[in-house]
């Protein structure tokens, strides 16, 4: 029988992070008897499932959000962007930390810390597991309306958490956070997952890249094992342009965020973000390093408050 030389999973995650461990799939199939259709064994003998295939994915998916969050029901529509779980709880967490700094190193809980979420998607991620871990209120944008309905879904299955996360429309497709904050309206931070690529041919040529890692021939594979729509993958002018308006908008409302923040993919993208934080004469700018197995990333703050 073959040994498992398989280094410990996702063990640069945040220390507080359920997701450190290699997937259990005996208890994720037990808390979700449907992800036991996409398990076999792999190469080193272990259970695991096919991530080039999109149905597994959001199985595990589901499964993980049920088993660690309490969360029912979770599904997305066909083509939308499926996370992975471990990489976004990891944002939550440091957000957490953030928050603790100017709490005597305690992680605030509860509904008195008001998070918003900008482009939560249909897969409503972020939310579901911040409010379900630390008892945050969440606000949650989003301009596609399919995805708005699934995200609204998503919440409505879950009745511990209907009155912990509101999905509010964006009618501009140019505007982040005008239309989403009210008047008088006061958040502790809000979190965002731009759109990384600039254009739909730079989000295919990340796609196929992807699909050859896997020793898969993107063209006979037209599938995005993760999935995403337009306004999830690209804008024009990619992440860069995206964060810069977000940095713009910020600047406008300055009391309205204690913290804006946002992830970073691109290193090349830092100089850009922080160029544009000076200009508007942020406060105070921190950039918080994550790591999930290869992929590095990172986010990076802002206040106008002292």
């Amino acid at each position: 029988m073959p040994t498992n030389a398989q280094p410990v999973e996702k063990e640069n995650l945040h220390p507080r992070n359920p997701h450190r461990e290699r997937y259990n799939f005996k208890q994720l199939c037990k808390s979700s008897p449907a992800l036991r259709a996409f398990v076999s064994r792999n190469q080193y003998d272990d259970e695991s499932i096919d991530f080039t295939n999109p149905e597994a994915v959001k199985a595990l998916n589901s499964a993980l959000l049920k088993h660690f969050y309490g969360v029912e029901g979770w599904n997305i529509p066909a083509g939308y962007l499926c996370p992975p779980i471990p990489g976004r709880a990891d944002y939550i967490h440091y957000i957490a930390d953030l928050l603790a700094e100017n709490n005597n190193g305690v992680v605030p809980t509860g509904s008195r810390v008001k998070i918003l979420d900008i482009g939560t998607g249909a897969n409503c991620v972020y939310p579901l597991i911040g409010s379900s871990i630390y008892g945050w209120q969440f606000v949650g944008s989003e301009v596609d309306l399919i995805a708005l309905a699934s995200a609204k879904n998503i919440v409505a299955l879950n009745k511990q958490l209907k009155d912990k996360i509101e999905i509010r429309r964006q009618t501009s497709k140019t505007n982040i956070f005008d239309g989403i904050i009210k008047p008088g309206e006061l958040f502790d931070v809000s979190i965002c997952n731009p759109p990384f690529h600039s254009s739909a041919l730079e989000a295919k040529s990340a796609t196929d890249t992807k699909w050859k890692k896997l020793g898969i021939n993107p063209k006979q594979n037209n599938a995005l094992n993760f999935g995403g729509q337009k306004t999830e993958l690209w804008y024009p002018g990619g992440e860069a342009a995206f964060i810069t308006r977000m940095i713009e908008e910020s600047a406008l409302i300055p009391d309205s965020c204690k913290w804006f923040t946002t992830l970073v993919s691109k290193k090349e993208t830092l100089p850009v973000v922080y160029k544009a934080l000076t200009k508007v004469k942020a406060l105070e700018v921190k950039t918080i390093n994550m790591s999930q197995g290869q992929k590095i990333s990172r986010v990076v703050c802002w206040t106008f408050l002292g």
